[in-house]
C-alpha cells in the first residue's frame, strides 16, 4: 500500500499541515489539557483509511498516542475548515502543472462497496444480496487521475449520478476541457445524452447491448478507453475504509475518498520524479 510509504506519507502531511486552522483557545484561564498534535491524529486517520479497522483499533495500532474520540473531533474540524477539499485542489493542481491532465478522453463509472453500519447515503446493494452498501461515481482523465466524484447509496443507478459527478468536475474547472467521454452500457439512454448535452459534452462513446432477437456478440463496442476508470476504482478499493466503510455520514465517506485520491496522486508525482531522476542522472 503506497499510502504507508514514508515518502508518500510525509509528502501528504507536508501539504496538509499549512491548511489546518490554528486552534482558538476559548478557556478563560487557559487551564485545559494540552492539545494533541495534528500529526498524531493524521497517523490514526491514515491507519484507519488503509486498513478499514475501527477507530479504536486504529488508536491501538498507533500506540494510543491519541484517543479515537480526539481523532474524530479533529476530522470534523478539518472538514468544517475545508481542509480535504483544499488538499485535493492542491494535489490536482500540482499534477496538472508537473505532468499534465490529459482530458482529451475521460471515462466515468461507479463502484459499489460495503457499508454494514448504514447511515445516510447508503442503500441495498443489488450485487451483495441487498446488504447495505454505498457507491462512488468517479470521472477520470486518460491516465486514470480522478477529477470529479460523488457518493451515494448502493441502490442508486449509475446514470443518476452522472450529472452530479460532472458538476463536481466542473467546480474544479476541468469539464470545459473534456473532448470525449467513455461510458459503459449502463448509461445507454436518451436521458444520459440529454445530461451530457446540458454539460456541453457532445462527443460520447457509450457501449450498447445488441437488440433482442438479433445474432452476434453480446456487445457491439469494445471496452475502448473505459479501462482507466476501472483501474482507478480498483486502486481506490484497496483502501480498507472505502471497501468496507463504517461511517454513517456522507461527508465522512467523501473525506476518506478525497484523502485516498490525494495519496494516489502523490504516489504518481513521486514516481514521475524518480523516473526523470533516473533518466537524467549521468552514466557512471
Amino acid at each position: 500500500m503506497r499510502a504507508l510509504d514514508p515518502e508518500v506519507k510525509e509528502a501528504v502531511w507536508t501539504a496538509i499541515a499549512p491548511l489546518i486552522p490554528v486552534p482558538v483557545d476559548t478557556h478563560p484561564l487557559g487551564r485545559h489539557r494540552r492539545r494533541k498534535s495534528d500529526r498524531a491524529c493524521f497517523e490514526v486517520m491514515l491507519v484507519r483509511l488503509v486498513t478499514g479497522c475501527s477507530w479504536e483499533d486504529a488508536e491501538r495500532l498507533c500506540a494510543s498516542t491519541v484517543s479515537d474520540t480526539t481523532v474524530r473531533s479533529r476530522r470534523d474540524e478539518w472538514l468544517a475548515a475545508g481542509v480535504y477539499q483544499a488538499l485535493v485542489g492542491e494535489a490536482l493542481s500540482a499534477y496538472d502543472k508537473v505532468i499534465g491532465l490529459d482530458l482529451s478522453d475521460v471515462s466515468l463509472d461507479g463502484s459499489l462497496q460495503k457499508s454494514p453500519c448504514g447511515g445516510e447515503g447508503t442503500g441495498k446493494n443489488p450485487t451483495d444480496r441487498a446488504k447495505l452498501g454505498w457507491k462512488w461515481s468517479i470521472l477520470v482523465d486518460r491516465n486514470g487521475v480522478p477529477i470529479g466524484w460523488v457518493g451515494d447509496g448502493a441502490n442508486r443507478n449509475d446514470s443518476i449520478l452522472l450529472a452530479p459527478t460532472l458538476d463536481d468536475a466542473a467546480r474544479r474547472g476541468f469539464l470545459d476541457q473534456v473532448q470525449t467521454i467513455w461510458l459503459d452500457r449502463g448509461y445507454d439512454s436518451g436521458l444520459t445524452r440529454e445530461r451530457l448535452a446540458e454539460h456541453e459534452i457532445t462527443d460520447a462513446v457509450i457501449a450498447r447491448t445488441r437488440k433482442k432477437g438479433t445474432k452476434g456478440p453480446k456487445t457491439n463496442l469494445p471496452m475502448g478507453l473505459r479501462w482507466p476508470v476501472e483501474r482507478t476504482n480498483s486502486w481506490l478499493s484497496n483502501f480498507g475504509a472505502l471497501r468496507r466503510n463504517n461511517d454513517r455520514k456522507t461527508a465522512h465517506r467523501l473525506a476518506q475518498l478525497a484523502l485516498a485520491v490525494v495519496f494516489l496522486i502523490t504516489a504518481k508525482l513521486i514516481d514521475w520524479r524518480n523516473r526523470w531522476s533516473l533518466t537524467t542522472s549521468p552514466i557512471r
